[in-house]
């Protein structure tokens, strides 16, 4: 027997790309929304991965401050894995959107109130708050962070994103660009990341996140 045809009208046609994100990070939230603009003006198909900062950044030399902004980081990945592993990887998107939304354009705490609004939101089990403070779930939350990071280098930070073999860290922008300009910059994207030899290209930021 054949196997089972998977594909849906929305996917047929369109470059997979696979995109790591940690909940935490406001960067990779304004990135996150700027490859879903993407997929509406280029044929793109976007999977959604955790990455987590507190893993990648627990060795590392880092101020005090940061580190404290990290303390929670480790529980909504752990939610977002066990979510997925319960329910497949179509929740992931809609759950990172509902933290993201929640922790970036709310301004809230990441606690367990946060992260069972949002399995409540997106139609799952509120008792998957539980895994904040389940540890059996960082083999699977490092396993997803390595697939990503491994590719780019542990320098980086989130968002990494991977498309026909070819990944990259960022890009950082604020706001984020709408319409054919989120199209124009994902095909110059793109194209610096795939040049052979290619590896940095940056400026100094002059503002924070901008999220309207």
């Amino acid at each position: 027997m054949p196997a089972e045809n998977t594909e849906t009208p929305a996917t047929i046609d369109r470059t997979p790309v696979d995109f790591w994100f940690d909940p935490l990070c406001p960067w990779a939230w304004l990135t996150s929304r700027w490859v879903l603009e993407v997929q509406r003006v280029r044929r793109i198909n976007p999977t959604f991965r955790v990455m987590s900062l507190a893993y990648l950044n627990q060795d590392k030399d880092i101020p005090d401050e940061y580190r404290e902004l990290l303390r929670p980081a480790w529980g909504p990945v752990r939610v977002i894995i066990a979510a997925e592993e319960a329910e497949g990887q179509d929740v992931v998107l809609p759950l990172y959107t509902a933290m993201g939304n929640r922790i970036h354009l709310e301004g809230r705490p990441i606690d367990r109130s946060l992260v069972e609004d949002s399995l409540a939101e997106v139609g799952l089990p509120v008792a998957l708050a539980d895994a904040m403070d389940d540890t059996a779930y960082d083999e699977a939350v490092i396993k997803s962070h390595h697939a990503g990071m491994d590719q780019v280098g542990d320098e980086v930070g989130t968002p990494v994103i991977s498309v026909e073999g070819v990944a990259f860290f960022g890009p950082v922008v604020t706001p984020t660009p709408k319409g054919e300009a989120a199209g124009r910059l994902w095909d110059g994207v793109v194209l610096v990341a795939a040049t052979p030899g290619f590896y940095e290209l940056k400026r100094s930021r002059l503002k924070g996140p901008d999220f309207g």
